[in-house]
């Protein structure tokens, strides 16, 4: 017997269950997936009844301990977008929100009363798992072990694997933010202990480049403020002569690639929004640790352009000696606008004859900064990419932040999951090299003015749209994952199928499939605005490749 008070529901990964809202999601009970894929659904319940806590999640599946569950937890958003947001969204008013995936332990969750909230149901294929299709039984328990539900979902592990990432793809690392919410020295051993556990989380979700702080990162940062000091390169200075040590930098690096870390940013060398100013820089000089650099050096003044001439060349050497020519790049400015044509021509004057070698990136949507041939691969905004496409830049890669509100892909608190998955469909059909994005751990409001506590304060003191700045929050011991970081997942492991698909049949006929049933081509700004048509779609592009198992075009 259940009990009739206690209602459960299997609904999808991209369903967002919202406390004060009667749940209309449609029952999502079955779904198929490639091994090695990470697959997700969830069970959303409500209890009419009084409060009960320590009910307790059971299940019983083949599967075993490739399946977690996690319960979905609630933020507060006071900015959950502009006032002049488009109309796919879910909701504009102020409150909580479901974000956070908190671990279930043995107290088991609290149910309270004529609340919908959910269980996220995580299966981590592997090829320990063999092709077939599983049945997973979810039970709802009291702590005396009365049953109040139970809940059945049929995934289908398909033979085919889910082939390795192509997409390089970055979301920035603010090693700082993790030394001042922890309260931990910078690079101490507690420091690094955490930096390995967020890497760990990053590169589980498909992050295989990170930012490398070789210098403190001039990001989101007032004029004439400070971040905390993280520098890897350490630098000595006598007069006009500088010395370098890497063993920090050697040592970030080691542990990236030990972790799956494929790729390295370089920390931009100057300041953000115009490249007008130097990075802040600490040397040793005459036995004192002192700031050599920051907002009071001019970018292209003769001081930063003489210590530019010997660091560049110390650092490409050192990149070099340890052979990751192929896996390092750089970086300028972020988010260089017109106005800033001259002073970005300059900075990229400065530094280009010592990275000959290595690519330049930077996040600018501009095309006259290309086609003044001022850096060979930008990263415009998914909003921006008009001009890029039209001109056919080569190896394009794409960013979207706060000011992507307005019909493309996003993943604010307050935007559908669906907004948030599509874009793994549209980087494919657009040969998109690289994805990069400015927050994965950013917890300081905006301009680094202070630390905030992300579990209370989700729009850096109201300044960005909930979630803009952030896809993990700080947990006891390491990170604590989002439902918008699966989401991303999804999309990525999307863009993995469609290209597995494309080594059968061919791009031209994955492309014909991909838009077969939409009245307009898909592109960054027209796309379904349906969960369902993903989740079918997927399934479409699964069933093909098992009729086409064993077969490359």
């Amino acid at each position: 017997m259940f009990d009739k008070k206690f209602e459960t529901k299997c609904i999808s990964s991209l369903a967002k269950v919202f406390a004060d809202q009667d749940l209309e999601e449609k029952s999502y009970s079955k779904a198929s997936a490639l091994r090695n894929e990470t697959f997700s659904f969830q069970v959303a319940y409500r209890n009419s009844g009084p409060l009960m806590k320590k009910v307790q999640i059971k299940s019983e599946s083949l599967i075993g301990d490739r399946l977690i569950f996690r319960t979905v937890g609630l933020v507060p958003s006071e900015l959950p977008s502009y006032h002049d947001h488009d109309e796919w969204v879910l909701r504009s008013t102020p409150g909580l929100y479901p974000d956070p995936l908190y671990p279930i332990d043995y107290t088991g969750i609290t149910c309270l009363p004529n609340q919908w909230r959910s269980i996220w149901c995580t299966v981590e294929l592997d090829e320990s798992i063999k092709p077939g299709t599983y049945c997973i039984i979810i039970i709802f328990e009291t702590e005396d072990g009365e049953h109040l539900s139970k809940q059945s979902f049929n995934l289908t592990v398909l033979s085919e694997t889910l082939p390795e990432q192509k997409l390089i793809h970055t979301e920035w690392f603010h090693s700082d933010c993790l030394a001042e919410h922890y309260e931990v020295e910078v690079f101490s051993e507690e420091h690094w202990d955490l930096i390995a556990s967020y890497m760990d989380t990053a590169v589980k979700h498909g992050i295989n480049m990170i930012l490398t702080p070789i210098f403190t990162p001039p990001l989101d940062t007032e004029v004439g403020g400070e971040r905390p000091t993280v520098q890897l390169v350490d630098v000595s200075k006598r007069g006009n002569q500088y010395s370098f040590s890497f063993e920090k930098l050697s040592r970030w690096i080691q542990l990236s690639l030990d972790k799956g870390i494929k790729y390295f940013e370089m920390a931009h060398l100057f300041t953000q929004w115009g490249a007008e100013h130097a990075p802040k820089i600490i040397a040793n000089e005459n036995g004192k640790t002192k700031k050599i650099f920051g907002w009071e050096t001019v970018a292209s003044g003769e001081e930063y352009r003489n210590f530019l001439s010997q660091f560049l060349p110390a650092l490409t050497n050192f990149i070099k000696d340890k052979g990751m020519e192929d896996k390092v790049y750089f970086h300028i400015s972020d988010e260089p606008r017109t106005e800033h044509l001259e002073s970005y021509r300059r900075a990229s004057e400065m530094v280009k004859v010592y990275l000959a070698d290595f690519p330049i990136i930077d996040a600018l949507s501009d095309y006259d900064f290309y086609k003044n041939g001022l850096i060979e691969h930008p990263i415009p905004a998914n909003n921006h990419l008009g001009s890029f496409l039209e001109n056919n830049v080569s190896d394009l890669w794409t960013y979207y932040c706060c000011s992507q509100y307005k019909e493309v892909s996003n993943r604010f608190m307050n935007l559908p999951s669906a907004r948030n998955r599509i874009i793994g469909m549209q980087l494919y059909k657009y040969n998109i090299e690289g994805f990069l994005h400015w927050g994965y751990n950013f917890w300081f409001s905006q301009l680094s003015k202070r630390k905030i506590n992300p579990f209370q304060n989700t729009d850096a003191d109201c300044s960005y749209p909930s979630g803009d700045a952030f896809l993990v929050y700080p947990g006891e011991d390491g990170p604590i994952e989002s439902i918008r970081l699966e989401v991303f997942f999804e999309a990525l492991q999307d863009l993995c199928a469609l290209q597995l698909l494309e080594k059968k049949i061919g791009r031209e006929d994955v492309l014909e499939l991909l838009e077969s049933d939409l009245e307009k081509p898909l592109t960054f700004h027209e796309y379904p605005r349906s969960s369902e048509w993903i989740l079918n779609k997927r399934e479409e592009i699964n069933q093909l490749i098992t009729q086409l198992s064993g077969i490359q075009k």
